[in-house]
């Protein structure tokens, strides 16, 4: 089972899925950032926490509107995923909305982040990946910022 963190914790607690409907998900969560559709004819919502939070739930629902399943996509396993050439789109599809977007004109490079958990609990930890200019993936990378003292 997931554990679930912060505000959200108690609200996704109370969704079971097979049982819950997507009318209790939006009352107990709003309205997702993104609905994603899936091949089988289900949806997946997006509930970005960011761009402080380091979460981002993915809630699947079938055609019927029954909640299937809840899910953290900024995990290591997603993070591994990522492969060289893939589209933003994809990215966007497993990990949910980035928290920032910088633009290197001189690399030339374009970089999104998601803030992660870090290794040690008083720093903040970033995920990034890579994109050409023309929206290409050419690598991931990670950081760790240790407070200053």
């Amino acid at each position: 089972m997931i554990g679930f963190y912060g505000c959200d914790g108690d609200q996704l607690a109370q969704l079971k899925p097979g049982i819950s409907t997507a009318q209790e998900v939006r009352e107990r969560l709003g309205p997702p950032g993104t609905e994603w559709p899936n091949g089988d004819g289900s949806v997946t919502w997006e509930y970005p926490r960011g761009p402080e939070g380091t979460r981002c739930w993915m809630l699947t629902l079938n055609q019927g509107g029954v909640l299937q399943k809840i899910e953290q996509a900024l995990t290591e396993e997603n993070f591994a995923r990522i492969e060289k050439g893939w589209r933003g789109e994809q990215v966007r599809r497993l990990l949910g909305k980035p928290a920032g977007e910088v633009k290197f004109p001189l690399k030339p490079e374009v970089v999104w982040e998601w803030r992660i958990d870090p290794a040690t609990p008083e720093n903040r930890a970033f995920f990034h990946v890579h994109f050409s200019l023309d929206g290409i993936v050419t690598g991931t990378s990670r950081r760790e910022d240790v407070p200053l003292r």
